[in-house]
């Protein structure tokens, strides 16, 4: 026997008195559609059981507050409360939870379109500060945007547009933005400089089959790969995984087959495969690629995650800045349950698996998986201390297995060629291929995959080499929080033990070139600010020392004394790299450190 209550009234619960806009209730109910309040069942513990459904309707928080922004072109008073009565969740908590995210606007819409223009390392040398003049001169509302993923065809745009879905424009002159914001579709195609090319294994498909097509990818090989996983079953999957040597593509290098194994082994719980697609390192864009030219790629990966794991449910975390890759796996996963390759049968196997995507809403922390859990369910995106490890309490304190856009898309390979194939590639530690998202001054920028153990100099010269005129200055590799690297190590190979000897690391595969007339001073403080503005502020080491770095590099621009400061950003990235709670501050000074070692800052180095 149970029994519905239509509001409960919670004395701790404040509101305001602003009354929602029916467009802001018709956009929240549509999401929340199915989701009323809790249904209280005579006899059990009320206050646990009310807890425990009020933690299950709040994952829906995120896509709340975007049909929220969409609908009405901001986060108002009226419509946050209306989304906290139905999901039952707290004002205060849904505010900080909204005002966590760059995407989400408080104040009232003063245009019908707000152009975020990328002001970060990759367009900023392209003209990204004159287009912010030149978009304001003419009259449209612009707000300067962390790096928004287009960094091989910048300066970048992304157009949000009330009632309308947001679209990408690059490159983007103002002609451009203002055609985008009247437009149904983004001026944005793939472009893949290797496209055709017979030696591509990540990449074989993307700019050959048609990215909406389920038809088209299994003309061209797709689920081929799930059928033998599901003909070897999930140990042999995990056998094949681990004979391969795979490991994470996102900057860590765990190997993903002891990471499905760990979950594999969780009994009696539910479990949970997450894909981050939640690239946002500056300079990054090779996870969009494949999303946006193979979505079906991910989710037959994914499916495969998830028969192999024992999980039932698979989340996909898109960043976003990326309309285009969203939309795109949106209908792969449509189509995909559609023909039975998800669902509760999946292909016929006995075995249920589904997904869902969750949009992101601009934050660079919810890269790392455990703020990527919070984001997902409905909390700030926060780092989570470790351990415990997501492969025991991941997503919903559940056994999860996550991994980026990149690792998924190599199981396929894998599964369908065995995992001896796949080690045969690349060298005996780093077997196998690798994506370098190539940017900068170079002739021919893109996405490009090579097998580990390809030289530095070698990754530039496929393409195109430096643009006429350009001397090499120096190349930042893996990322703003990898390092920056001189022309004396063009001969470096490219593998996980070679950067890792050298002090350095691949990260996300970025190679960044920059040339005798980029102003690297300015770089470098843009790093320093980028880290400021994406650290989460919840531990004091980041918190605190990210805004400490970027206050010695103004000080040192105005003409300060290197010697005196020197000491000063030693003791800061330290304490950042010792004590941060995640990444973000591990590696929020390693850019910095390594352009004064190369004296890449003039009179201060």
């Amino acid at each position: 026997m149970s029994r519905s209550w239509t509001w409960l009234p919670v004395p701790d619960l404040r509101f305001g008195t602003t009354a929602p806009t029916g467009a802001e209730v018709a956009a929240v109910d549509a999401v929340v559609a199915g989701v009323g309040p809790a249904t209280l069942v005579v006899g059990e513990r009320l206050v646990l059981g009310g807890r425990h459904r009020a933690a299950a309707r709040r994952n829906l928080l995120l896509p709340a507050l975007h049909a929220l922004q969409r609908a009405v072109g901001w986060i108002s008073p009226g419509g946050l409360d209306h989304v906290c009565r139905v999901l039952e969740v707290p004002p205060a908590e849904a505010y900080g939870v909204s005002t966590f995210y760059h995407l989400f606007s408080h104040s009232e819409p003063v245009a019908d379109s707000t152009v975020h223009v990328c002001v970060d390392i990759a367009c900023r040398g392209v003209g990204a500060m004159g287009l912010i003049e030149d978009l304001r001169g003419a009259g449209h509302h612009v707000r300067p945007s962390p790096c928004l993923g287009q960094c091989e065809r910048g300066p970048a745009a992304l157009v949000q547009r009330t009632g309308a879905d947001d679209l990408s424009v690059a490159p983007a002159p103002v002609a451009d933005v203002e055609a985008a914001i009247g437009s149904s579709s983004s001026s944005v195609a793939v472009v893949l400089p290797q496209a055709g090319s017979g030696n591509l294994h990540l990449l074989a498909r993307v700019g050959v089959v048609d990215p909406g097509s389920l038809d088209d990818y299994r003309a061209n090989g797709g689920y081929s790969a799930l059928e033998a996983a599901l003909a070897m079953g999930p140990g042999g999957v995990v056998r094949e995984l681990t004979a391969s040597g795979l490991s994470g593509r996102g900057g860590a290098a765990f190997p993903t087959g002891v990471k499905w194994q760990a979950v594999a082994d969780q009994v009696g719980r539910p479990k949970h495969v997450v894909c981050n697609a939640d690239e946002s390192e500056p300079g990054t864009f090779k996870d969009r690629t494949l999303m946006e030219g193979d979505p079906f790629a991910i989710v037959e990966a994914m499916t495969i995650a998830g028969l192999t794991v024992g999980a039932e449910q698979g989340w996909i975390y898109v960043r976003g800045e990326y309309p285009v890759a969203a939309a795109r796996l949106t209908a792969a996963i449509d189509a995909a349950r559609g023909a039975g390759l998800l669902g509760d049968d999946v292909a016929a196997s006995g075995h249920r698996f589904d997904i869902q995507l969750r949009r992101g809403a601009g934050a660079y922390i919810c890269g790392e998986e455990t703020a990527l859990f919070n984001s997902i369910e409905g909390y700030r995106g926060e780092p989570r201390n470790k351990p415990p490890f997501p492969t025991t309490h991941g997503l919903f304190g559940e056994p999860t297995a996550i991994n980026n856009v990149e690792t998924l898309v190599n199981v396929l390979s894998i599964a369908r060629d065995g995992g001896g194939a796949y080690a045969a590639l690349g060298t005996e530690r780093s077997p196998g291929t690798r994506l370098f998202c190539v940017s900068g001054r170079v002739s021919a920028p893109g996405t490009y995959e090579h097998e580990f153990g390809v030289t530095l100099g070698d990754v530039i010269e496929k393409a195109g080499g430096l643009v006429d005129g350009s001397e090499l200055r120096a190349v930042l590799l893996g990322g703003a929080a990898g390092s920056f690297v001189g022309p004396d190590q063009m001969d470096l190979p490219l593998t996980l033990e070679a950067t890792r000897e050298a002090g350095l690391s691949l990260g996300s595969g970025v190679v960044m070139v920059f040339d005798q007339n980029d102003d690297i001073v300015d770089t470098v403080r843009r790093i320093a600010e980028f880290f400021r503005d994406e650290s989460c502020g919840q531990c004091v080491p980041c918190r605190v020392g990210t805004v400490r770095q970027e206050e010695v590099l103004v000080r040192l621009d105005r003409g300060g004394s290197f010697p005196d400061e020197r000491d000063l950003l030693d003791d800061l990235g330290s304490v950042m790299r010792d004590a941060s709670i995640c990444g973000l501050g591990q590696t929020a000074s390693g850019a910095v450190r390594s352009a004064i070692d190369l004296g890449l800052l003039g009179g201060v180095s």
